[in-house]
Parts: C-alpha cells; structure tokens; sequence
C-alpha cells in the first residue's frame, strides 16, 4: 500500500471517474455568480457545468477564491493524521496566488508534523494540463513509484506539458486583461478567434489569430503535429466550455492525424471557466516544449 496521498486542486478539472479511480483528493475552490456561492467539485454537486456556462451566457458574472492556507491544511491534515505524506500538485502560479498559500500552509504542517513529508509542486499548469501531471504523477504511484520518485518526474516533465486553446468570446479575456477593449470588439467583428497557450512561467499566452471558428479547432492539432512527443502513444486530455462537439471534432482530429487512441474529454469548470468563458476548446499533450 502506497504511503502518500495525492492532492489537487478542483481547477485540475479532472472527470469525476477518474478522481475515483487513481484514488487522488481534490481540493474544491470557491466561485460566486449571481451572488450565490458554488464549490467546484468533480461530480459538479453545487451547480453543473452546463448550468454554469448558461449564466455566463445570460450576462452574469462570476468571480473565484483562492484556496487560502486554513483550507489547505485543513485538506491535508485527515491524511498526515493517518500517517500517510502528502503531494500536492497545484494550479499553477502564474495564474492564482493559491500556490503561495499552500507554501505557507506547507511550513505549518511540517511543524505539527515532523515526521510526515508534505511535498508541494507549482505545475505551471491550469485545467486539464494541470489534470494531465496529476494523471502521470498518479500512475506512477500506482505502479509503485515513490513520492519522492514522483515529485522527480513532475518537475522534470512539468515544462513538456502543452497546453493549447482558443477561446469563442473575446469578452471574458477581455476582463481578465489577457485583451484590450479596442481588440475584442475588432476581433468580434472579424470574427477572430485567438489562440493561446501557457508558457514556462504559468502565464497565459496569445500565439495566434484565426480568421474562424473552425481554423482555430484545428489549428490547436496543428501545434500538436509540431511538439508532440510520439503522439500515438500518448493519452490525450481535451477539456472545453460548455462546447462538447467542437471538442469532439478535435478529438476526431487527434485520432485520425496521430493515431492516438486514448482520449479524456471534460468540461473546464467554472473557476477557470470564469476566465474563458463558454465555447473555451483546450487540447493537453507531452511535447519537446510548451511553444
């Protein structure tokens, strides 16, 4: 039996199955909407993605919390009573001052409990590329991999995590200030579809401008056929707002262009879901590098 405890944050947005399956503990992270207050959890229990992403679309506007440091401790406490260590693979810096709460949480910890490992990691990452290191990390500890054997391979490989994505409505990157005003009404009108990715410090970045619907769905394959490390071998994560069929076209896409034949399609929760708004299309593979 395993002597660690996996822990993530619910920004991971990993399906429900597979939280269960490889056994981890997600940590949900508090949204509000219609000055109601929502837990993001898997099994979606407080309000459903779709439901969700139908508010965004009706004009109301979300807000999200950081995990602060007593709800991380609080997280991670029933397990280090248990006598099990702790790995926390979590929502990457560059995006939530998460990460720095659960630091000091961290220091805490070990003084109640010095005989327990809390190893911490910044993935970098957001959604299901943070989901995708967590998914390896828990793999490897199934196969028996020690925590600190685990820890190794995720900041080894952090950085070979791609994250790829187009957004359908300028308007929410727009309040995040990932665009100006001015562009996202230019773009709207021409029917630009940006596309983005997260960078080596866990920030998000604008590649690209597609003219299309369409053109940006395939042009995240297209970024794919560039970085990925054998493709066909890999398990490939697509997460999207709301947009169910357009993830499946890109799934499609995977498959047929790279022969790969695992594939997890999820919806992106409503704490980065917040920040892409509906229609978001994200595609999560290893490659030599992020861009």
């Amino acid at each position: 039996m395993s002597n660690y405890k996996i822990i993530t944050d619910s920004t991971s947005d990993l399906p429900v199955k597979l939280v269960e399956e490889l056994e981890l503990h997600v940590i949900p992270m508090l949204y509000t909407i219609d000055g109601k207050d929502y837990l993001n959890t898997p099994d979606e229990r407080d309000l459903s993605s779709h439901d969700f992403y139908d508010l965004l679309r009706a004009g109301k506007t979300s807000t999200t919390t950081q995990i602060n440091i007593e709800v991380f401790k609080d997280e991670a406490k029933p397990y280090l009573q248990e006598g099990l260590d702790v790995l926390y693979l979590g929502f990457s810096s560059g995006l939530s001052s998460t990460f720095n709460s659960v630091l000091i949480a961290k220091e805490e910890l070990k003084e109640e409990f010095p005989d327990r490992k809390v190893v911490v990691i910044d993935t970098l990452s957001a959604s299901l590329g943070e989901g995708l290191i967590v998914y390896h990390a828990a793999k490897r500890k199934s196969n028996g991999n020690s925590i600190e054997e685990v820890a190794a391979w995720v900041e080894e490989n952090k950085l070979h995590l791609a994250h790829w994505f187009t957004v359908d409505d300028l308007n929410h990157l727009k309040r995040g200030g990932r665009v100006s005003g001015a562009a996202a009404f230019v773009g709207t009108v021409l029917n630009i579809k940006p596309v983005l990715h997260v960078d080596d410090e866990g920030h998000l970045i604008p590649v690209d401008k597609i003219r299309g619907r369409r053109k940006s769905l395939e042009e995240l394959v297209s970024h794919m056929e560039q970085t990925a490390i054998n493709p066909s071998e890999q398990t490939i994560f697509i997460s999207h707002g709301d947009a169910l069929e357009d993830a499946k076209y890109v799934e499609t896409l995977v498959r047929e262009r790279f022969g790969v034949k695992t594939v997890y399609i999820n919806p992106i929760g409503p704490v980065i879901g917040t920040h892409s708004g509906p229609g978001t299309i994200a595609l999560f593979f290893l490659a030599t590098k992020r861009l």
